[in-house]
């Protein structure tokens, strides 16, 4: 059936075109959700698969990309009303060196008698890193010749990462869709808790990790799992989703705010095949969790 140009491009903020403005951006009217992914890892430098492996901090260098995500967004006179995070370490950390611009700027509102206030840090299982099991805590480069990765890689709704055993032992295994469904589900559940109780133009954020926002963004975008590795989420990385009653609008992805040498074709030629977890990022450098074998790096 024919329809009108008019029609399928009419944003759903207006009833009708004549109501929508040059002014109106898409998904105006809905909360606003800052996928943030942690700061770079210690694992994420030296190429490891960090899963839920304890003891795995932000480095130097993710230390200061959290810091510099919460001067971006005191900055742009951002002001978040809800701060969720995953309960791993790393994003913890990113969360609360993100918090602490908040209440460095919420302090200066005090001092000039604006009203201001910080806000808590809220924990969420679901939005935790992918179960990898048996995989956590080992190399890409040895991950990479397992039969499973290719399943990783190529089909990701249908790979479930076995048990841990070993040195991995004790760690459970889970499946990417199963870790899709309840990241998912979380980012859907909090953002209309936001709406209900701040109103329509709140912001508010959320730390993860790199898969776990993949598969959120994969989502929001009406995507099938089987693409989320199309999807590049760089450590410290700002995405930016509005979920309107009709239809979410991916409004922004991996922006980091920084210098586009990110953007300069490495010397090696790429495989294709997506960094497992996340990667370490554009600007990890020499040997920032890069391998011989076709991976580029760490979750």
């Amino acid at each position: 059936m024919y329809m009108a140009w008019s029609t399928i491009t009419r944003p759903i903020c207006h009833s009708t075109p004549q109501a929508h403005t040059e002014t109106c951006r898409y998904g105006d009217g809905v909360p606003t959700v800052l996928l943030v992914r942690h700061g770079r890892t210690t694992a994420n430098a030296s190429g490891v698969l960090a899963g839920w492996l304890p003891g795995v901090n932000l480095d130097e260098v993710g230390r200061e990309q959290a810091d510099a995500v919460g001067r971006r967004l005191r900055e742009a006179g951002l002001a978040p009303v809800r701060l969720v995070s995953s309960p791993l370490p790393r994003c913890v950390e990113t969360a609360e060196r993100i918090l602490a611009f908040g209440e460095a700027q919420a302090d200066a509102d005090a001092e000039a008698g604006t009203e201001a206030g910080g806000i808590p840090l809220d924990v969420d299982e679901r939005l935790g890193e992918c179960r990898y099991g048996a995989w956590t805590g080992r190399p890409l480069a040895e991950l990479a010749k397992e039969p499973l990765w290719r399943v990783v890689q190529d089909h990701p709704s249908a790979a479930a990462f076995p048990p841990g055993e070993g040195e991995s032992a004790g760690m459970p295994g889970e499946s990417i869709a199963a870790m899709s469904a309840r990241a998912v589900a979380a980012i859907r559940e909090i953002d209309a808790q936001v709406a209900a109780a701040h109103g329509p133009e709140a912001i508010w954020v959320a730390v993860s990790h790199g898969d776990v926002i993949k598969a959120i963004l994969a989502d929001a975008a009406g995507t099938h799992l089987d693409l989320f590795q199309r999807i590049v989420v760089d450590p410290a990385s700002v995405s930016v989703v509005r979920f309107t009653s009709t239809r979410p609008f991916v409004v922004r992805t991996n922006d980091i705010g920084g210098s586009l040498a990110g953007l300069v074709p490495p010397a090696a030629a790429a495989s294709g095949d997506a960094a497992v977890g996340g990667g370490a990022g554009a600007d990890a450098g020499p040997g920032g969790g890069a391998v011989d074998e076709p991976v580029s790096a760490s979750s």
